[in-house]
């Protein structure tokens, strides 16, 4: 079962990717990364009703207050990734961002010591470390008419600008924050909240829900900006695959006798974003953009394979 449960949870992450790059990547629409918000956060607040209604998961204001500065790393993380997906292909936003693996590690190197990390994995977060940085040295330094060349036949075009490779950093210097914080707020509450991490997942969802209710009132109620359907539909679909992911994550790693195996069909899935974006939004990048990509998937691999 935990080799299914991770395809799922590949085939979920990966497919959370190309929603929310199809339900955000209209320029014109200056508040898509807003709704993007209101989607997942409707999609978390259902599952947190579920969590706590059905399943008895304990939640009060003390632990939602507690774990509230890692969900707002979470939450921003995911909005300026929403930002991003305007400006610049989800075959270079997705192993970028996906790279906040490596810059938690570096954190815990910096401020907790190296103590532990054998030769293999400081070289599987020099491998993500360098990819993640030469995606955006190759990306920034390529020809305009070659950049014009390859995106000929792409359903969109992207203009070079700093802001594009900015966002996908910025989200990934964020995420990776809240990567280091969770750990250390889970530590603090080991033994304080019974089954601590569903307790922080919920108040998570429900900080998110809060978020997207914060949301509606900006885009509907005070901008006045029109909730079509067909237009928020990929939103929704990638909310539902984002969650289902996140479960499917939970119950492969809890097969503990195959987590070596488990782990790294999971952290690659941004491996799979990148087919996806070449399949269905014909995105093509030059073989250099490739070669940075391999690094970080090889990487991030390492790393899940050594995360027992």
């Amino acid at each position: 079962m935990w080799f299914w449960l991770s395809l799922i949870a590949l085939l979920c992450w990966s497919g959370s990717d190309l929603f929310s790059k199809i339900g955000c990547r209209d320029a014109s629409d200056r508040l898509s990364h807003l709704k993007m918000v209101m989607a997942v956060g409707i999609v978390m607040g259902i599952h947190a009703s579920v969590e706590v209604f059905i399943n008895g998961v304990t939640i009060n204001l003390s632990i939602i207050l507690t774990y509230l500065p890692v969900s707002l790393l979470y939450i921003g993380s995911m909005t300026l990734g929403y930002i991003g997906l305007r400006y610049i292909e989800l075959s270079i936003s997705s192993p970028i961002c996906n790279s906040s693996g490596a810059l938690t590690a570096v954190l815990t190197l910096i401020f907790v010591g190296a103590d532990g990390y054998s030769p293999l994995a400081l070289f599987a977060i020099a491998l993500v470390c360098v990819g993640a940085i030469g995606l955006g040295v190759v990306d920034s330094l390529e020809d305009n008419d070659l950049r014009a060349a390859r995106q000929e036949a792409g359903n969109y075009k992207y203009a070079k600008s700093f802001l594009a490779l900015a966002l996908p950093v910025a989200y990934c210097i964020l995420d990776a924050a809240g990567t280091f914080a969770d750990n250390r707020v889970l530590d603090m509450l080991e033994g304080v909240v019974e089954n601590h991490e569903a307790s922080c997942n919920v108040a998570y969802e429900l900080t998110f829900l809060f978020a997207a209710v914060v949301c509606f009132v900006y885009v509907v109620l005070i901008k006045k900006d029109r909730l079509i359907p067909k237009m928020e539909a990929p939103k929704y679909i990638g909310a539902v695959c984002e969650t289902a992911g996140q479960l499917a994550y939970i119950y492969a790693i809890a097969d503990t006798t195959h987590f070596a195996m488990s782990a790294p069909i999971i952290s690659s899935y941004c491996a799979a974003s990148v087919l996806w974006s070449r399949i269905f939004l014909r995105e093509k990048l030059s073989w250099k953009h490739y070669a940075m990509i391999v690094l970080v998937v090889v990487g991030i691999a390492i790393m899940g394979l050594l995360d027992v």
